[in-house]
């Protein structure tokens, strides 16, 4: 007796998928996956916020890189996991929401982790995230024979990792940074590891999908959260905030606008896939420390936070600036763009670096923003103009 398309069984064999299927798109489970995650990053962008405005930057920048560590590293394990053996079966769909579950946790220490530096009920959701992608690797061990090497080296990899992440607690004070340090080592080597004896079946496109509608999420949370600090100050009276609302819009829409100004290919060989992949921690950390840098700047405008504005200028200029140069890294050099655009990123992240020692530096970051999409604009129409050269007749 067969199963009909339209019904999705209970459990089926967990068999890798080919990296050739077409078609192949996000489902809703890993879009849910996604809207869950992204409150974790709201809380951690939040924390970040937080600090700054009060005046802890090096709490602030340690907090807010190691809670971040832990949302991005399980929603990437899962997503590259699902783009090689989604067999969205029941037992798939439950063990997917036993990891979310994990994220709420884990977003629930968030506060915590920046007010006490307790990140006990941090590590507690990061394990069940964890946990549970472990079962998934186990099926996928069990179900596909071809790659059982390398899904068993990720289940006992992972599965070690976890348990020295639960043995951390037990650890002094003096202990938990440099433990951290070790175990994200761990926690990075792992695929280096398993992915050896032959890499798992993810597809090209579905990562590039997926990972663009993570970046997504994360611009429309730092557009929610700027939106809410900069409804605060009016709420309160301060209607000159307006001129600075605008500059954060031009700000986020120049950092959309140059993450998917043209098709991101994904690395095929494993040495590049990795650091494609790893790279867009800082991609998705520097855009949420966006969101905060331009809530400590209306803090700032509304005069409740404890900073001076070179404080508030860095606090959008660094991130601002990493994101240019990561982004410049994995997709720009490289990759077909002209010689100016490929020597304007990193050109203009160093001069977004000197605009908090000026006035109004959010001001001369947007604008800066707007000229480097300027030029990516005019780049594209030239590729396109030669390429009609190219091919006319």
């Amino acid at each position: 007796m067969t199963t009909s398309p339209r019904l999705r069984p209970w459990y089926r064999p967990m068999r890798s998928r080919s990296r050739d299927e077409e078609h192949r798109s996000a489902t809703p489970l890993e879009l849910f996956f996604d809207l869950c995650f992204v409150v974790a990053v709201a809380q951690a962008a939040a924390g970040l916020h937080h600090d700054v405005s009060e005046g802890h930057i090096g709490h602030a920048m340690a907090s807010y890189l190691m809670v971040f560590f832990a949302i991005w590293w399980a929603w990437m394990n899962f997503t590259w996991f699902a783009s090689a053996y989604d067999t969205d079966d029941d037992v798939y769909r439950i063990t997917t929401l036993v990891q979310i579950t994990g994220a709420l946790i884990l977003a629930a220490g968030v506060p915590p982790a920046f007010t006490e530096g307790d990140f006990t009920t941090i590590t507690y959701g990061y394990v069940v995230m964890r946990l549970a992608a472990v079962t998934h690797w186990t099926r996928a061990a069990i179900g596909d024979p071809a790659h059982r090497a390398a899904t068993t080296r990720y289940a006992v990899g992972v599965t070690a990792v976890q348990i020295g992440w639960l043995l951390r607690l037990t650890l002094s004070e003096d202990w938990l940074a440099p433990s951290f340090l070790v175990l994200a080592l761990a926690d990075l080597l792992v695929p280096v590891v398993a992915e050896r004896p032959g890499m798992t079946s993810w597809h090209p496109r579905h990562i590039a999908e997926r990972y663009g509608l993570f970046t997504l999420i994360v611009l429309g949370e730092v557009v929610l959260a700027t939106l809410m600090a900069f409804q605060t100050g009016t709420n309160a009276g301060q209607q000159g905030l307006w001129p600075l609302a605008a500059d954060g819009a031009v700000i986020v829409f120049a950092l959309w606008w140059l993450y998917f100004d043209r098709r991101i290919d994904v690395p095929t060989g494993l040495p590049g896939t990795l650091v494609w992949g790893y790279g867009h921690y800082l991609v998705f950390a520097s855009i949420a420390a966006v969101g905060a840098g331009l809530a400590v700047a209306v803090d700032r405008e509304r005069h409740v936070g404890h900073v001076g504005d070179v404080v508030v200028g860095y606090a959008i200029a660094v991130p601002v600036a990493v994101y240019l140069l990561t982004l410049w890294a994995l997709h720009v050099r490289g990759h077909g763009r002209g010689p100016l655009v490929v020597a304007a990123f990193p050109v203009t992240a160093a001069l977004v670096l000197l605009t908090p020692l000026g006035p109004a530096a959010a001001y001369l970051i947007a604008a800066l923003l707007f000229a480097l999409v300027t030029l990516t604009v005019v780049d594209r129409q030239r590729a396109i103009r030669a390429g009609r050269a190219t091919t006319s007749p």
